[in-house]
């Protein structure tokens, strides 16, 4: 199983470990693409700080941010898992996952990044700020930037088990399931069972709840279909709508009651 998360805008500080090591990260295919994000990253963040704010579009209150992101190469690196916050990894809560489960967390979880494409929560990164919706000076927007080598990197990381995909929009353009993978592929959402309304904080906070009890669990669904009797199983109220043809994903709607 292969689960597939969007980042957090918020994110923990570098600390001081290690120093980033680009070739080190999984899916080497995309070390190059890594690469040239980080270079132009660096160097706009460098230079004119108002432009860099205005193509990262931040806030005044988030200008700090800039600095930041010129000492991508300096900075200590940590796991992806603890760099990323905010209420979907803290529902999610890996520190307090067992061994056996966060070995799965290792082997199953694939974050997107606008810096870094996609990386595992194992991957040691720096903190940084570069959202998939940025378009860099010379790069362009960096959905299109990843189209390529993802389109390359991601299949081979879905193998041919599932492929459970929790990300926001602003990520699902850098790879979209084709094929095959897709047919195999399921998307979720959260919704407000009264009202039949997503609502973004409980939407993130139950997907992280969702994956927390697949890893728990040691829950391995081979596909979308024992996937939904495993969310049952596991207390999830699951609404299926099955591909009205091949090569599409599975559409899943998990219920809940209450806002939280």
């Amino acid at each position: 199983m292969l689960v597939l998360l969007p980042p957090s805008e918020g994110k923990a500080s570098s600390g001081r470990g290690t120093a980033l090591k680009l070739e080190s990260l999984s899916l080497p295919g995309l070390t190059e693409a890594r690469r040239a994000v980080l270079d132009e990253l660096a160097e706009l963040c460098a230079g004119d700080e108002e432009k860099a704010r205005e193509v990262l579009g931040l806030s005044e209150g988030l200008r700090g941010e800039i600095a930041k992101n010129t000492q991508l190469r300096s900075a200590g690196a940590r796991p992806a898992g603890e760099i990323y916050t905010g209420v979907l990894y803290d529902a999610l809560d890996l520190a307090s996952l067992d061994t056996a489960a966060k070995r799965r967390a290792s082997r199953s979880l694939l974050v997107f990044s606008g810096l870094w494409g996609a990386v595992r929560v194992t991957d040691r990164i720096p903190s940084y700020r570069c959202s998939m919706g940025v378009r860099l000076p010379g790069l362009g927007a960096l959905g299109a930037h990843w189209r390529t080598p993802m389109a390359a990197a991601l299949p081979e990381a879905a193998g041919d088990g599932l492929v459970l995909d929790l990300r926001s929009s602003a990520y699902t353009g850098a790879w979209k399931p084709k094929g095959e993978v897709a047919g195999r592929t399921a998307t979720v959402r959260v919704l407000h069972a009264p009202t039949r309304k997503v609502v973004s904080h409980f939407n993130k906070a139950t997907k992280g709840r969702i994956v927390r009890s697949l890893l728990a669990a040691g829950a391995a669904p081979a596909g979308p279909a024992e996937l939904v009797e495993t969310l049952r199983d596991l207390g999830y109220e699951v609404e299926v709508q099955e591909p009205a043809r091949a090569g599409t994903a599975w559409a899943l709607d998990v219920l809940v009651d209450e806002v939280h």
